[in-house]
Parts: C-alpha cells; structure tokens; sequence
C-alpha cells in the first residue's frame, strides 16, 4: 500500500447516490469497493438496484479513470452483518485497509398511515436504513481504527430532509433517517479524537428511484412534481449530493465531526 492511496466501501452503489458517490471518489482517485444487494426484495413494491447496474457503475468509474480496477464490486445485503463484514474485509485484503465507508442504501415504503403499513415493509425499511447504517459502522470503524495514527478515517451516512420533517404516510422512513443522524452524532462522540469522524448528508428532493417511488406513493404524475417544494425550484441531481459526500470523505472536512449537512436545495428553509 501506497501512503497516498485511500480506500472507501460505498453501499447502495448500483444506482441513485450511492453510484454517484462511486464514481466521484474513484475520479478523486479513490479505490472503491462498491457494495449492493443486486436484486429485488419480495417485501417491497418496487425494483431494487440489480447487480447488472452494478456491473455498469463499476465499468463506468473504472473507464473515466482509465483504470482496470480501481473499483471492485461485492454483493451484499446490508442487513446481513456479516456480508459487510466480509466486504469490509475484503477492501482491507484488495487494497492493504480502509479510509472511509460510506452508507448510501436506502429503500422507502409506505403510502398509507403507519398503522396500515404492512409489517415486513415498516421493517424493511428500518433494517435497511438504519440498520443498514449500523451494520456498516460496526464493519467499518474497526477497520479505520486499524490505520496507524495519525489516521484520516471517515464515516459517512446518508440521511434525508426526513429526518427533521414529518412526512405522512413515511412515517418509518422519517423514524429511520432520523436515526441515521442521532447515530452519526452518538458516533462521532465516540470516536474522539480517534482520527475518525462522522458525519452525514441530508438530502432533499434528489432524482432516484426512491423519490420515484415516493411520487407513486402519494399518486403523483411523477418525481418532477417535489420539485416545486425546494426553494431551488428543481430536482437535485445525485452527482450533486455525491460532491458533498466525496469532500467529506476528503481531508478538507478535518474539522467536521457529528456534522448533518443539508444538501437538501433550501428545502429545509
């Protein structure tokens, strides 16, 4: 391993934020393990990142790189602790240890009030959100502590407007993400002066397929149609919320720790 060599595991990395943030770190020169489940889940109503998709975030990051494989791609389930585990291990196996970890999977499910939500969708989303979130720190924050001091680890998670806003018919999703961010404030306490900080983004209105899902959850025509609530007056791009996830990820953000940055277009104003 190379002193300037930094590595990142990514969930979610099959589509939405968690493939843009691939694709920023590893142009930021990163290697990359990126992490997705890579196939539906029989409890929710709409597809799930495939493990083709996969295949094409990776090939695309490693190609605007001119890389053979400075990104790796690894199946896993969030929810299983120890397939990130096994992943967490195989970035420090692949690339000699682990700098940051980023958790960007994310599922959403509702539509109706929480009390006519079907039981294996309320936890579905729970496990994934923020169990997801919890798994990946329990993998991660071991291996970053493994670097030799001085160390510049990261833990980063993605937690949404959510997580200050009561949405109807969200309400396990709004409970999850705000999860996320009492996590990444519990953590960073821990962490100290480790060398290791956390932090989380929020993100507003972002064109995904969780926001897709959300348009069909309310009966809207389509994503489009949230945008209009953001002072921004449009859709944020993931890319955009990658950018924010990428500096944080970087030695700029030194100084950050327990921090939920709004990437939210004013929406939270």
């Amino acid at each position: 391993m190379t002193a300037d060599r930094t590595v990142a595991v990514v969930t979610g990395a099959a589509r939405g934020i968690g493939a843009a943030t691939v694709l920023a770190l590893a142009q930021q020169g990163w290697e990359v393990l990126a992490v997705d489940r890579g196939k539906d889940d029989p409890a929710l109503a709409y597809p799930m990142g495939t493990e083709a998709e996969l295949g094409e975030v990776v090939a695309e990051a490693n190609w605007r790189v001119e890389a053979a494989d400075r990104v790796r791609p690894f199946i896993a389930d969030v929810r299983d602790a120890a397939a990130l585990q096994a992943a967490v291990a195989e970035a420090e196996a692949r690339w000699g240890g682990l700098d940051a970890a980023v958790a960007a999977a994310g599922v959403i499910a509702g539509g109706v009030p929480l009390w006519e939500v079907p039981a294996e969708q309320e936890q579905a989303v729970l496990d994934v959100n923020l169990g997801g979130v919890l798994n990946l720190a329990r993998a991660a924050v071991p291996a970053m502590l493994r670097r030799p001091p001085p160390r510049h680890g990261r833990f980063l998670a993605v937690a949404s407007a959510a997580a200050t806003r009561g949405l109807p018919m969200l309400a396990a999703y709004c409970a999850a993400k705000a999860g996320v961010t009492g996590l990444v404030r519990a953590l960073a306490a821990e962490l100290g002066d480790t060398g290791v900080t956390a932090n989380a983004v929020s993100p507003g209105s972002t064109d995904t397929p969780i926001l897709a899902e959300s348009a069909r959850l309310y009966g809207l025509s389509g994503a489009p149609e949230f945008a209009a609530q953001q002072p921004l007056r449009r859709l944020l791009a993931p890319a955009e919320v990658a950018e924010v996830l990428a500096f944080l990820a970087g030695p700029a953000s030194s100084g950050m720790t327990g921090a939920v940055v709004p990437v939210d277009g004013g929406l939270a104003l």
